[in-house]
């Protein structure tokens, strides 16, 4: 093989990878919307467990959201004690889940975030002068 063929294989690999690769959004990007798609993916989905929420929000973003333990214990615990959040504790085997539901406070809220968010949204689209499809 000669080594254009190698280049061109190697070039075609990484075009291959790259584009099939999510892109991942920075922690920074996020940190300032945890809270919403918290609530928003409990208020659609009804009682959950943290790995559960974090898969959901996964297939949610084709991949390009992955929460650690480290951001969402914290942020689900905050949600709580403001009352946004019930939980439940159930025995599984020997293993012990609590699960998270949205409260009726918390559906009020998340209504009004997302209002929120999508008139952000449409504000940094023109502050940036990007389309979104």
């Amino acid at each position: 093989m000669g080594i254009c063929n190698q280049l061109n294989d190697s070039a075609s690999y990484m075009h291959n990878s790259l584009m099939y690769r999510p892109l991942m959004h920075s922690p920074e990007l996020l940190k300032g919307t945890l809270q919403t798609i918290l609530l928003k993916v409990l208020q659609d989905n009804g009682k959950m467990y943290g790995y559960e929420i974090t898969q959901k929000v996964k297939e949610l973003s084709v991949g390009r959201i992955l929460l650690t333990e480290g951001a969402l214990y914290p942020a689900l615990h905050k949600l709580e004690a403001e009352g946004l959040l019930q939980t439940e504790t159930v025995l599984i085997g020997k293993r012990v889940r609590k699960y998270y539901t949205i409260t009726v406070t918390g559906k009020s809220l998340v209504k009004e975030r997302v209002i929120e968010f999508r008139e952000f949204i449409k504000t940094m689209s023109a502050v940036l002068q990007v389309q979104i499809a």
